[in-house]
């Protein structure tokens, strides 16, 4: 079953390594067969928040919110990439996590972290565990770290050390089956 999964990238700063993440993952999905739409928060400015998607009335959100509200409804499941910044989430992905709420109920998410040292980004991972299983986009049980992200992948998301991608199999093979199971449950109606 080809389904459409949501990359969420959270980092805004220059110079940025976990972008090559992003484009290897996006890769391994879609030779898997699925379709893939990727939010950079470089590319779909949010203010600060101030209201929520579901504070405005209809057809009054700014339009960037009702676009990412359009991606995030049609998505089968959320994998957040995610770098480490002083031991929690970077604020650009907490910002554009916390601007929906229903648009992310229901469906899985899927955690992978990165950092330039050897820890992978694992302390935010934690973090956002609490922050998605409140958003009604709970992640599955395994975490894709990644140490070292700079020194892991060539600009295009190529891996320097092709092992990655037997690394990453079990993960994705894990998110799958999760999108897949929440699909066919949605299909027959949510509990409110």
């Amino acid at each position: 079953m080809a389904l459409n999964f949501t990359l969420i990238y959270g980092s805004v700063r220059s110079g940025r390594q976990g972008i090559k993440a992003v484009h290897f993952l996006e890769n391994q999905l879609q030779q898997r067969g699925h379709q893939t739409t990727l939010i950079d928060p470089l590319e779909y400015t949010l203010p600060l928040l101030d209201k929520m998607y579901k504070e405005y009335k209809p057809d009054e959100a700014p339009e960037v919110l009702q676009k990412l509200a359009a991606i995030l409804k049609d998505s089968d499941g959320f994998l957040i990439v995610s770098g480490e910044y002083n031991h929690g989430i970077p604020p650009a992905l907490k910002n554009l996590l916390d601007h929906f709420l229903e648009e992310w109920a229901f469906r899985p998410s899927a955690i992978t972290c990165y950092s330039a040292g050897q820890f992978g980004g694992v302390r935010a991972a934690m973090q956002l565990r609490m922050t998605l299983g409140e958003l009604g986009m709970s992640s599955i049980p395994s975490l894709f770290p990644i140490p070292k992200v700079q020194d892991t992948f060539q600009e295009d998301g190529t891996p320097i050390n092709i092992k990655i991608e037997k690394y990453v199999a079990p993960f994705l093979d894990e998110f799958e089956w999760y999108a897949r199971a929440l699909k066919n449950e949605r299909a027959n109606g949510i509990p409110y």
